[in-house]
């Protein structure tokens, strides 16, 4: 029985669904051959990604090809109540409802769970921290799972060097198709329309500092570039750091760049990316929000137990005034600022990265007889069909090689 917060926000969901099925010729077509070839039938599916139109379409392309899908969100603020109960309308079993605690937010993982399911696909590896602790009981029937995203890959990579992974999981956001197309250019253009819509500033003339240049700092970046932000990038991996200068980006420290910043934007994956010392050296009125997947990148943490006071400045920003009466203006709680201030990606971004999944989810499902407790890659055939299939639905051609071009490259001989 789905857990969700109100039913009659339905229509409102299932327009918003609809919309985004326009969009996504590739997953389209995906769904068409499911649709034939069942293959998922007698197979469960637990789903816990950011619970909006793009997502609910993925559960209803899984249920296509015969899975009974279960669903639920990935962040206790990007979950949209009325795509919850249009999906759930639709015969997905979901789980989910915006703004729960983390309490109540760990409570509809479990349920979903409950399903003891086949296969998995998780963002940010709650699924997968479950199923090896708190709800192990859930994971007999496990075949394998996806993973969506960078962070959950350092969670998978982490187990799989410590032998705790529960079960096989393929790396759906080290695919091609999902990290040159979803990372880069979906973060950089969501995160920023999250960040417009919610302070209602303008980006042109502002002291923009990324955290990180990785495939989303480099699109966030970039895209604040083309705004006319003046963009200073902070970074560990000197290649990265060195790929941010030749790109046009100033480099330094987070402690440099501190004082010198209107808006700073972090998305390494790792935590205290923006701590007491950066908060010490701000700007009145700057603003911080975060793009990687854990709220744990600005200590939001340390604002709440040391402001004097704090107070809403608009939806989804909250103002910490700072001893010297400084105020700090944290965007979403510090949560994923494209998710839980805005719509996530676009429609036609995740066109790309729920094929990888769908087909990722397939492949699991094909092969669940002859699979290892380990990561897999997504097989380059995957990110092949993907790829080609997104430029005939956007009418585009480009050439291929000849066979003797396959044997001069192959060749040892110039």
């Amino acid at each position: 029985m789905s857990i969700i917060r109100d039913p009659s926000l339905s229509p409102s969901g299932q327009r918003k669904i609809e919309w985004v099925r326009g969009f996504m010729p590739a997953l389209s077509q995906i769904e068409a051959r499911f649709a034939k070839e069942k293959p998922f039938a007698g197979l469960r599916v637990a789903v816990s990604v950011h619970l909006e139109a793009k997502t609910a379409n993925l559960g209803l392309v899984l249920k296509a090809g015969g899975a009974e899908v279960f669903l639920t969100g990935c962040n206790p603020l990007s979950t949209q109540d009325d795509v919850a109960a249009a999906v759930a309308e639709m015969g997905v079993e979901t789980f989910g409802k915006h703004g729960v605690s983390m309490e109540e937010y760990e409570a509809l993982l479990t349920e979903t769970l409950k399903c003891h399911p086949h296969i998995i696909i998780d963002d940010g590896g709650d699924l997968v921290q479950l199923l090896s602790g708190k709800c192990k009981e859930y994971a007999d029937c496990l075949i394998g799972g996806c993973e969506e995203t960078t962070t959950g890959i350092l969670r998978l990579k982490a187990r799989e060097r410590e032998g705790t992974l529960p079960c096989a999981m393929m790396a759906v956001n080290d695919a091609k198709a999902k990290h040159y197309y979803d990372n880069k250019y979906g973060t950089g253009q969501s995160v920023w329309d999250a960040v417009m819509h919610t302070t209602n500033l303008i980006v042109a003339g502002k002291t923009v500092v990324v955290g990180g240049y990785g495939w989303c700092g480099s699109g966030i970046a970039l895209r604040a570039k083309g705004m006319g932000a003046d963009v200073i990038v902070t970074e560990v991996d000197p290649f990265k750091a060195l790929d941010a200068t030749m790109n046009g980006f100033r480099v330094m420290k987070m402690a440099d760049a501190a004082p010198l910043g209107d808006l700073f934007i972090t998305s390494t994956g790792c935590k205290d990316i923006i701590t007491q010392e950066h908060f010490a050296r701000m700007k009145n009125n700057a603003l911080l929000c975060n793009a990687g997947h854990f709220d744990c990148e600005v200590d939001v943490k340390w604002l709440r137990e040391n402001a004097v006071e704090s107070f809403p400045q608009r939806e989804n920003i909250v103002g910490y005034k700072m001893p010297d009466g400084r105020v700090l203006n944290v965007l979403a709680e510090g949560r994923l600022v494209n998710l839980a201030g805005g719509n996530g990606h676009p429609a036609e971004i995740m066109d790309m990265s729920f094929s990888v999944q769908a087909l990722a989810a397939e492949w699991v499902a094909r092969h669940r007889d002859s699979l290892e407790v380990k990561l897999y890659q997504v097989p380059a055939e995957i990110d092949d069909q993907i790829g080609w299939a997104k430029l005939a639905a956007l009418g585009l051609s480009i050439d291929t090689l000849t066979p003797e071009q396959e044997a001069y490259i192959h060749s040892a001989e110039a």
